[in-house]
């Protein structure tokens, strides 16, 4: 495969444009959320049905990942990359001039086409690379995307306060626009190993679905990620209802979360080729743990202040930066040739996890009477488990490797 060029279509992309795409779909998962209020004032509607925005763009993530991977095992990453990118825009404006809350909410489902971005990097990535480096990759291209959604919320807080809450997806459509040219200039294709036709493809999901050390990647990525979209749906109401925040400070103590996501990102770039996927996995979901853990203590401990929620949420990001890279990593391992696949199975098993967390945690609130204790505290218990169910997936897919290897 010959060495990327930086804006010439017929080389591998620069890890550049890869960031790029992935940082776009990020920033459109969390950009807004503390416009939700004032959104829901916009379309005379309560927070619970605003907050579906969440959700639905999760739910619409999961299917598309589903949809993207398998077509780029066919077609090719560069034409489907491309394809979503139109889709997104046309979305992005049919949100913004939506005359109702149906109809916002149906081109925010549309909108997770961007999703395309994120899966196709991880497939192109392991298209060029052997498994402990594209995980070290993978982490390098999430670290730089991290940054994007990192100040997107206290970004979009003040744009909402400032400019109206549209200025947020005013925003999105014209980075969309410049991912688009970036992506048609530099993205060349990297799948020369394609599948001859969807029926054999098709005959090849068997292998992929009955691997279990597949499953045990997957189900591990997607409780870890579960805590971080649990986080997404409740997020919010925590600051609003509990902390009677702001939405500038809602944004700002928001970001927690995708500090620590950087950090983790940047230990999974540095030591993902020298301590080998498992054992980076196993750190992460350790840190999960103990972060979830600190928070439920400070949060039973009667400590009303937004620390004792958001604060901890940093070893959230930096075991999800561990975490999702190596496990994504290990789950394209298992068919090489069904790679894109595998990326947007394993997605859609996070996304489509999420998507119920979040509607979950976004309910959460309304049990009882004191969103401290029927909110709040209910938040992190359930955020924890996730992180627990984690650890147990990946211990669950090393003796799996161990009883492989013994055989062999």
């Amino acid at each position: 495969m010959p060495s990327a060029i930086y804006l010439t279509s017929n080389t591998p992309p620069h890890i550049s444009t890869l960031v790029l795409l992935a940082g776009v779909g990020a920033l459109a998962m969390n950009i807004f959320l503390p416009s939700l209020p004032t959104m829901a004032s916009h379309f005379q509607t309560d927070y619970a049905t605003i907050a579906l925005t969440v959700s639905l763009y999760l739910a619409g993530s999961a299917l598309m990942q589903l949809i993207v991977g398998s077509l780029s095992d066919r077609l090719g990453r560069r034409p489907v990359v491309l394809g979503g990118l139109v889709l997104f825009l046309v979305s992005t404006l049919g949100c913004i001039y939506a005359p109702n809350v149906g109809l916002f909410l149906f081109f925010r489902v549309m909108q997770s086409i961007m999703v395309v971005g994120l899966a196709l990097a991880r497939a192109i990535i392991h298209d060029m690379m052997p498994k402990d480096q594209a995980a070290s990759q993978i982490g390098y291209v999430t670290m730089g995307m991290a940054l994007v959604p990192m100040v997107g919320p206290a970004v979009g807080g003040f744009l909402s306060g400032a400019f109206g809450w549209q200025s947020n997806f005013w925003i999105l459509f014209g980075l969309g626009l410049a991912a688009f040219w970036i992506s048609v200039r530099d993205l060349g294709e990297t799948n020369h190993t394609r599948t001859a036709d969807f029926t054999a493809q098709f005959r090849d999901y068997p292998k992929l679905f009955g691997s279990r050390r597949f499953w045990g990647y997957c189900l591990t990525a997607a409780f870890a990620a579960g805590v971080y979209f649990a986080y997404l749906g409740g997020g919010p109401s925590v600051g609003v209802d509990v902390f009677r925040l702001s939405a500038e400070w809602v944004g700002i103590y928001f970001s927690a979360p995708a500090i620590g996501y950087v950090i983790g990102n940047f230990i999974s770039g540095r030591y993902s080729a020298l301590l080998g996927i498992n054992k980076m996995i196993v750190i992460g979901c350790t840190l999960i743990s103990f972060g979830m853990t600190l928070s439920l203590a400070l949060m039973l401990g009667l400590l009303h202040h937004p620390i004792s929620f958001f604060g901890p949420m940093v070893f959230l990001g930096v075991g999800n930066g561990m975490v999702l890279p190596s496990a994504t990593a290990g789950m394209m391992s298992v068919r090489p040739h069904l790679a894109g696949t595998a990326s947007g199975l394993g997605g859609s098993l996070m996304t489509g996890g999420g998507a119920a967390l979040s509607v979950f945690a976004g309910v959460a609130f309304s049990w009882g009477h004191s969103p401290w204790l029927h909110g709040g505290i209910t938040l992190v218990g359930l955020m924890l488990c996730c992180s627990l169910m984690a650890g147990a997936c990946i211990f669950y897919t090393i003796q799996r490797d161990r009883s492989i290897t013994e055989r062999h």
